[in-house]
């Protein structure tokens, strides 16, 4: 045992990542908001001990860990998004415009305004973000005047589940909603980096330009990206390493190009190491255009990163040099951590430069059949280690998704990918031939991206991944990684103990027996493997139904199945529970006491915030899942990204 920790020195750091992510992930789980005097005081001070002080390595260890938390406390804070109280209907606001993002059927606008226009008690400014189906839109940084109806974010509806109102707060935006028209008051004066990407927008009026080159995430319709996802592919649209990979490669060519022509300057300082400097300038400016997302600067760090190790004589594709860039992203935004993007991303890049760096297969001679077997490889290892994340954040996985990467990366390599991004520059001063060919080669790739999401068994559901599931599965691919084997081969036994714990954890994990969404707008109750909703559709909980069906283990595509109930009683059965529902104010008024008194009757639930003294045992407040064990696990809005009241 202590030949096998003396074998694992020189990895420490690889841990480091991993420790401070989990005390962050910690603060961003607990039910309760945790006060924390002096946050950054204390991450500041463990920062500095961790820096200069050696300290034995489990201490280290457990440092690491409430740096996590103390650092993802105090940013919180620091932050300090106002929070919306209560929805605001035709509520009158003036503000600038600070970005546009455009979709398929409509526009959504960002308007920066003061707090108080939103009756929140602060003198800071705040970003909304509306809605508009309009043709006639503002430019970035007018200053306009609306009439809005804005709502206060939603928080999740399961538990673990995706949380809007924390990731509008850490996106800066109080609330969501819609205008139907707005009066420019003062035209901009100054232009962004916004602006810019504005006008390309404009010029180009391409979807390929916005999803490829600009970074806007809804330009291509629901139903051609669930293609594209089910074929394996979906990641393209989505800014990172595959983007910057070409991006850097093609910048890189034709600086060494060049100054490999130029004598002169050959003869004194490397063409490469030129040319990389110029590609990396080239980067700046495609993450600015592309709106800078966590893929995209998970990536561009990583290119950084390797750009400096090779200016420098390094290794630049190493396991530290991928820990060093997950320690950066975690101290500019500790909530990345929690993102899809951010954990597909790191998850892919851990894997591969595990795989080539460590593992290191053996190649075939051949050029061609080692370039084949370098791309099989390099999907599969890609798709094993991003498969549990996909299925915990988007609940299905593509099972052909190495064919789809084989085929059709390829196609957007070397063909879709130049032709869009020159495209992009002749659209500026009126030429959109390259645009042109690039849909048509765009509109056969998708045939064949329809072709392989059609074949049979394209997609696997899912089951509902706990936190807990994750963890442990996390904990093995982290084993597998960055735990150096002396003769058994201990990086596989103990990864594959780990996601065994987690399979098995989620194997066991219970079915929940009934849902409610924390303004009690929409309940659920499961029985027999099915389903049953006070109501078949309800627009502030769109997402809500497929969620909850794939928590109850319910295909997504059955039918929202509407209870039945008496003038807005609905009486929800099962063997063990009878919880009774109530929708109206004359419904709880005719009834409240019945059920009170009503031993049948286990729990109530109420659409209105009642109180009864007398049975206050049996109504249920707030959002909540229950379990056929009566466990109930509430939805806790009581965190500083909620409602405050």
């Amino acid at each position: 045992m202590l030949e096998f920790w003396k074998n694992q020195k020189d990895n420490l750091f690889l841990y480091v990542p991993f420790i401070m992510a989990a005390g962050g992930a910690s603060y961003f789980a607990t039910a309760i908001e945790p006060h924390i005097p002096f946050a950054w005081m204390i991450a500041g001070i463990l920062f500095a001990i961790l820096c200069l002080w050696r300290t034995p390595t489990i201490i280290r260890a457990i440092l690491v860990f409430i740096f996590g938390f103390c650092y993802a406390c105090a940013y919180t804070n620091i932050i300090d998004t106002p929070v919306l109280n209560r929805d605001l209907h035709d509520v009158h606001i003036t503000g600038h415009v600070s970005n546009i993002d455009y979709t398929t059927d409509k526009a959504r606008i960002y308007i920066r305004v003061p707090a108080q226009e939103l009756n929140i008690n602060t003198d800071n400014f705040t970003t909304v973000r509306v809605s508009i189906d309009s043709e006639k839109l503002p430019s970035i940084n007018d200053e306009i005047t609306t009439t809005a109806n804005l709502f206060m974010p939603g928080i999740a509806d399961t538990p673990g589940g995706f949380d809007f109102a924390r990731w509008s707060y850490f996106n800066g935006i109080t609330a969501t909603g819609y205008i139907d028209d707005f009066t420019i008051t003062h035209p901009a004066r100054h232009s962004t980096a916004n602006n810019v990407r504005d006008f390309m927008h404009r010029r180009a009026q391409s979807v390929l330009v916005d999803g490829l080159v600009l970074g806007y995430k809804n330009t291509i319709p629901q139903g051609e990206r669930k293609t594209w996802t089910a074929a394996g592919v979906g990641h393209i649209w989505s800014i990172s390493g595959f983007h910057m990979t070409l991006i850097m490669g093609w910048l890189f060519a034709l600086f060494y190009f060049i100054f490999r022509s130029i004598p002169y300057v050959v003869r004194r300082v490397p063409a490469k190491h030129i040319a990389m400097i110029c590609a990396w300038f080239g980067l700046i400016l495609y993450v600015v255009l592309s709106g800078a997302s966590v893929a995209t600067l998970r990536a561009f760090l990583m290119a950084t990163i390797i750009c400096v190790a090779a200016l420098l004589g390094r290794s630049a594709f190493s396991l530290r040099n991928v820990a060093l860039a997950f320690c950066i992203i975690f101290l500019i935004n500790p909530f990345y951590i929690m993102t899809a993007g951010f954990q597909l991303s790191f998850s892919a890049i851990f894997g591969l430069v595990w795989f080539w760096g460590t593992v290191n297969p053996k190649l075939p001679d051949n050029k061609v059949i080692k370039a084949i077997y370098t791309a099989l490889l390099t999907a599969i290892i890609a798709s094993v280690f991003t498969a549990p994340f996909i299925a915990a954040h988007f609940y299905s996985v593509p099972l052909y998704s190495i064919i789809g990467n084989l085929v059709l990366l390829p196609i957007f390599s070397f063909l879709i990918m130049p032709l869009v991004i020159l495209g992009a520059m002749c659209a500026i001063i009126g030429i959109h031939a390259p645009l042109h060919l690039a849909d048509i080669i765009y509109n056969w790739s998708f045939s064949v991206a329809n072709y392989i999401s059609n074949l049979p068994g394209a997609t696997i559901t899912a089951p509902y991944i706990s936190n807990t599931a994750l963890c442990c599965i996390i904990l093995g691919l982290m084993s597998i990684v960055l735990i150096k084997p002396l003769r058994l081969k201990e990086n596989y036994i103990f990864g594959a103990i780990f996601i065994l714990a987690g399979i098995i954890t989620i194997w066991v994990s219970p079915k929940p027996l009934f849902f409610a969404t924390a303004d009690h707008e929409l309940v659920a109750m499961v029985d027999n493997d099915t389903i049953v909703f006070n109501k078949s559709r309800a627009s502030n909980h769109y997402f809500t139904f497929d969620n909850w069906k794939h928590f109850a283990g319910v295909p997504a595509d059955t039918p929202n199945t509407r209870a039945k109930n008496d003038k807005g009683l609905f009486i929800f059965q099962s063997p063990k529970t009878t919880i009774a529902y109530v929708q109206k104010f004359t419904a709880t008024q005719n009834n409240i006491v019945n059920l009170c008194t009503d031993d049948n009757v286990d729990f109530i639930v109420s659409y209105l915030n009642i109180r009864a003294p007398y049975c206050e045992h049996k109504i249920l407040h707030g959002g909540f899942i229950m379990y056929e064990n009566g466990e109930i696990i509430y939805q806790n809005p009581h965190r500083r990204w909620h409602n405050p009241h």
